[in-house]
């Protein structure tokens, strides 16, 4: 069977290229401080040179990329002192996030917390620290999602795009994922017993752990 036909120029393009550059990124296929060649990006995607610098354009607004005077673009570098304070404004939104998941969260929403929860436990006890950082990421995404605050949400996204590295990296620190299963199952638990404020200062509480963590 022949391939789907893949638009090659126009917006269907660059959104085409926007989301599997932003993908890669995101995955790690895409290391930080490598170059982001337009021409060769444009061969790998079947779209054209101008589809690709309108999607680096997309993903420098998304705090993904960067462009570097007189060399073109790469992928960004988050620092550590940038990740930090990321943290710190999550800190603010996932707090507010949790606080209405709280409340809002249908019975069978918690009862899907519970199950990442467990999921999360035995993650940990299998020693399988990948698994357990995607299980980790999609925690806090069903939370967001549960809240009902899409500008938190929407703001959120854009941030913890900016932390894969960093988040990785803590995933496979030695002992790290062990303290942060109790901190997230704290969580679950206030979320679970519908206690807003409980539910708040358990997420901040699992933040000033991760800041500290990314101070070491």
């Amino acid at each position: 069977m022949p391939k789907e036909a893949r638009p090659s120029t126009g917006e269907q393009a660059k959104q085409h290229a926007l989301a599997q550059l932003r993908q890669a990124i995101l995955h790690g296929e895409m290391a930080p401080a490598q170059r982001l060649v337009e021409n060769e990006l444009a061969e790998q995607f079947g779209v054209t040179r101008a589809s690709i610098r309108a999607a680096l354009i997309d993903l420098e607004s998304q705090g993904l990329v960067e462009r570097i005077r007189n060399r073109g673009s790469r992928v960004r570098v988050v620092t550590v002192d940038e990740a930090l304070a990321i943290t710190e404004c999550r800190m603010v939104l996932e707090g507010l996030c949790a606080a209405k998941a709280a409340v809002a969260a249908s019975d069978e929403q918690l009862a899907e917390l519970t199950d990442l929860g467990t999921a999360m436990t035995k993650a940990v006890a299998d020693g399988e620290p990948v698994t357990y950082s995607d299980l980790n990421q999609e925690l806090h995404a069903k939370v967001r999602e549960f809240s009902g605050q899409q500008t938190a949400v929407d703001l959120l996204e854009r941030l913890n795009a900016q932390l894969v590295r960093h988040r990785f990296q803590l995933a496979l620190r030695p002992g790290r994922p062990q303290q942060s299963l109790n901190e997230h199952l704290t969580m679950i638990e206030a979320i679970r017993a519908r206690d807003p404020q409980a539910a708040e200062t358990a997420v901040r509480a699992h933040l000033t752990s991760v800041i500290e963590a990314l101070r070491d």
